[in-house]
């Protein structure tokens, strides 16, 4: 069962409600949703007390609100936990080939879309990898850039969208806002590897990316602070914009996927190589956004979600080397089957004190009590 994506729809889909089924009426909280890419279970120090990579940001959050202990995405890689957690149904029902189009279908709600139907403003920052028409990533027929992008997150309930197509090792590489390149991939960029380092990386880990098309002057390291600035513009924004309106906003991260690029500031500031230094960079920006949101005076109308979409590509090798583990001894990884592959990290916070000792159901009893209280029928649309 995804009981991470059932938990982030019966937390987002009808918030105010989802904590009691005698809840008939509540204030709507402002709701962010911070999705890391490729972090294991045994990353963060909530989770394993041996991590080699110190992670106070998302500590706090633990410490402030919930940590799940069982959450499991719904695949064990990019694509189809993502689909998951948008439309709350299983990738398996349907082809995740990107070159097929657009994998959400025009007609199929979203967590984006029911919240805006209840009056919610929705932004999303990051990456997306749900597909866009064109198909992005075809070298035999690149996308006539001057056209809009359709299927992407503004066709698919979210009132703005700063991000990318994919992925960081997946060209093109370029920036896209609403339905438009930021700048068009003009320029080519080499392959990247850290095969042969110090820190012996295989061929689909450390500094990796493919090579391919890239817009002028971007670049790849500064791609995640560039998100994490994005996301506290929109919550900015939105503070002084924006308050008849609760606000939803998906920071899905491209990091610590590879290309594994810290900026200096966190090299070599981790016991997990190049890897653990990324996570210390994604927790420090995910401080960021903390601190912005109670910089705004939202904090304590604010439910803050942390996850990750799959597991990490973390091999035993790595373990032996760096005493780091990353699954937190699970077992698998990245595409796996096995839990390592797909229980995540999953962290809740909303301080207001209604909230606290509340517990969460996770079967079909979630979807019937947001139902009735919202008197809208998510399931139908969405499972």
């Amino acid at each position: 069962m995804m009981i991470k994506t059932h938990l982030f729809l019966a937390l987002i889909l009808v918030p105010g409600v989802a904590l009691a089924d005698s809840v008939e009426t509540a204030a709507r909280p402002n709701v962010v949703v911070i999705l890391a890419d490729d972090m294991g279970y045994g990353d963060c120090t909530a989770n394993n007390r041996d991590s080699k990579i110190s992670t106070p940001n998302i500590d706090r959050l633990a410490n402030e609100g919930i940590r799940f202990t069982d959450a499991h995405s719904g695949g064990s890689s990019c694509i189809p936990s993502r689909y998951a957690l948008m439309t709350g149904r299983f990738a398996a029902r349907q082809s995740m080939a990107l070159s097929n189009g657009p994998l959400i279908e025009k007609e199929r709600m979203t967590v984006a879309s029911l919240l805006r139907q209840h009056g919610y403003a929705t932004a999303m920052v990051g990456k997306w990898h749900l597909g866009f028409d064109p198909f992005l990533q075809n070298k035999k027929a690149p996308a006539d850039y001057s056209k809009l992008l359709r299927g992407g997150p503004v066709d698919h309930g979210f009132d703005a969208f700063f991000g990318m197509h994919a992925s960081l090792d997946l060209p093109p590489y370029f920036y896209i806002r609403d339905r438009r390149p930021v700048a068009p991939p003009t320029d080519d960029v080499a392959a990247s590897s850290s095969v042969g380092g110090p820190e012996e990386w295989n061929n689909i880990q450390g500094a990796f990316w493919r090579e391919g098309k890239i817009a002028p002057g971007l670049k790849l390291d500064e791609v995640t602070p560039r998100f994490f600035d994005e996301a506290i513009k929109v919550i900015k924004k939105h503070k002084s914009g924006n308050e008849d309106k609760p606000l939803f906003l998906y920071l899905a991260l491209p990091s610590p996927h590879t290309p594994w690029i810290p900026v200096e500031k966190f090299r070599g500031k981790s016991g997990a190589g190049m890897y653990g230094d990324f996570v210390l960079q994604v927790d420090s920006g995910i401080g960021r956004v903390l601190d912005s949101l109670k910089a705004a005076g939202i904090d304590q109308d604010t439910l803050v979600l942390f996850s990750s979409d799959n597991g990490p590509v973390w091999y035993d090798k790595d373990v032996e080397k760096f005493g780091h583990d990353a699954v937190g001894g699970l077992r698998g990884m990245k595409f796996a089957s096995w839990e390592g592959g797909h229980r995540m990290p999953f962290l809740v916070r909303w301080p207001r004190p209604h909230c606290t000792g509340r517990r969460l159901r996770t079967d079909d009893r979630v979807f019937r009590s947001l139902r009735n209280a919202r008197r809208t029928d998510p399931v139908k649309r969405t499972v």
